[in-house]
């Protein structure tokens, strides 16, 4: 009963801590100037929408969520059909290229993607494709496929084959039973998969700002450093652009939360 009590306060500091962060960027991007200087950590009184509406115009927010979410969408549609076909291979086919590409992508995991920077940037301007919506596209569908397929694998070996190869014995092909029976078993995982990488996308700040610095298709995290960096003194609109910078993709974390833990929790039991 003790250790129980224990853990339970152990737990609820745990949850003060993480949660105090966001009760302090929410509280400030509701407050006018007075306020901040004032009484910056207290409940604002009374709270004001102004700073959003500022914030949305100043920081040009539409046009970078609208880069934000092309980038992503199409990057998580390229990755979850790459990947799962390719770990789909690499699960069934138990051969020494098999084995060899499936090392090939551990390594891709292991080894940080800054290491090859510069050439990446190189290549991505030599293809002509250094400001663009395709070459952030490309860019991560690359770096996140290793991590795509390692997800994947280790979930399509924990199914039965007897699904797959009931559909082939009825005159399927390795593509068809693969689309048509094994892909919809895949749903866990998928938003799993999903979710971390469009985390990872629509959060990264470095790679768009080396790639689409100055092109006119920024995303929202460095269209929100640039508003930053130009309303530095004015704290609440600072606060406003960030909680709306961040809005959607913690909105989307919400919904698909489930998804993450069943995948894993699938994954341990196979």
């Amino acid at each position: 009963m003790r250790r129980t009590f224990l853990l339970e306060v152990v737990m609820i500091a745990a949850a003060v801590a993480f949660m105090f962060p966001v009760y302090a960027l929410v509280t400030l991007s509701l407050k006018d100037p007075a306020q901040l200087s004032q009484t910056p950590l207290a409940l604002p009184n009374p709270p004001t929408g102004d700073n959003f509406a500022k914030a949305w115009s100043a920081a040009a927010l539409a046009p970078s969520l609208v880069n934000s979410t092309v980038i992503t969408v199409v990057s998580l549609v390229a990755l979850i059909g790459l990947g799962s076909f390719a770990a789909y291979f690499l699960a069934r086919a138990h051969t020494r290229l098999g084995y060899g590409l499936y090392v090939l992508f551990l390594l891709g995991i292991v080894l940080p993607f800054q290491l090859g920077m510069i050439p990446l940037y190189r290549l991505v301007t030599d293809l002509g494709l250094i400001g663009t919506h395709a070459g952030m596209i490309l860019f991560y569908t690359g770096v996140q496929l290793p991590f795509t397929v390692f997800l994947y694998t280790g979930f399509i070996r924990a199914l039965p084959r007897e699904y797959a190869s009931a559909a082939q014995i009825d005159g399927a092909s390795h593509l068809t039973a693969f689309t048509r029976v094994v892909f919809p078993l895949l749903r866990p995982i998928t938003g799993t998969v999903l979710i971390l990488n469009a985390v990872f996308i629509w959060n990264d700040f470095f790679t768009p700002l080396l790639y689409l610095g100055g092109s006119g298709f920024e995303t929202v995290p460095v269209s929100v450093f640039s508003f930053v960096g130009q309303y530095v003194s004015d704290y609440g609109l600072v606060f406003a652009g960030l909680v709306m910078g961040a809005l959607p993709i913690v909105l989307v974390f919400l919904v698909l939360q489930r998804y993450v833990i069943k995948g894993f929790s699938s994954g341990l039991k196979g």
